[in-house]
């Protein structure tokens, strides 16, 4: 790992967006899809707020209006989900600062359309969390499979136990791996 943090140089995290509800939106948004189309949806999606994006300006869009962007069925249901939950209290975010990685993911993952891997992904460019992990994300397991030089992908639970030698930094560990995939920078 120190060749391949040497050869790619310091950590750059994509700066948080203002609103945690908003970010959480843009992640259902982007889920599955290439970069450029979810750019082009999630643009017009905003564009259907007047105002700003809050769960109570999502329950009161009309019906279709989600669709006519061009949001999925399933990403629709999910963004309407959110809504409803930070609007009732059951997904508070007004104090994620306060909670632990765990409880943030649990209570995350309440939400239809949020799973483990998006709530890690928010807790690390949302919240800027140092010691998050996320052992099931594809570019981390290669990337740590190739900056190792193995011939076999890394599987989860192995992952899981090689970054305990980086707590509590296991974010910019995690950083680096996806750094090895998207620049294929290979130590020497």
């Amino acid at each position: 790992m120190a060749r391949l943090i040497r050869r790619t140089g310091a950590v750059d995290l994509r700066d948080p967006l203002d609103d945690s509800f908003a970010a959480l939106v843009r992640s259902i948004m982007y889920q599955q899809l290439a970069g450029a189309a979810a750019t082009a949806i999630h643009g017009r999606f905003l564009k259907l707020f007047a105002d700003a994006l809050s769960p109570a300006a999502v329950l009161a869009l009309p019906a279709g209006a989600m669709r006519a962007a061009g949001v999925s069925g399933p990403k629709e249901a999910a963004i309407t989900d959110l809504a409803r939950k930070v609007g009732d209290g059951t997904v508070p975010l007004g104090d994620v600062d306060s909670q632990s990685d765990d409880e943030l993911v649990e209570r995350l993952t309440k939400v239809r359309g949020i799973g483990r891997w998006t709530a890690e992904m928010f807790l690390i460019f949302q919240l800027r969390r140092l010691d998050v992990w996320p052992v099931d994300d594809y570019g981390v397991r290669k990337g740590w499979t190739l900056a190792h030089r193995k011939r076999e992908m890394i599987t989860p639970r192995a992952l899981q136990a090689e970054g305990e030698i980086f707590r509590p930094y296991r974010t910019i560990a995690a950083w680096y791996c996806w750094r090895a995939v998207e620049n294929l920078v290979l130590p020497t």
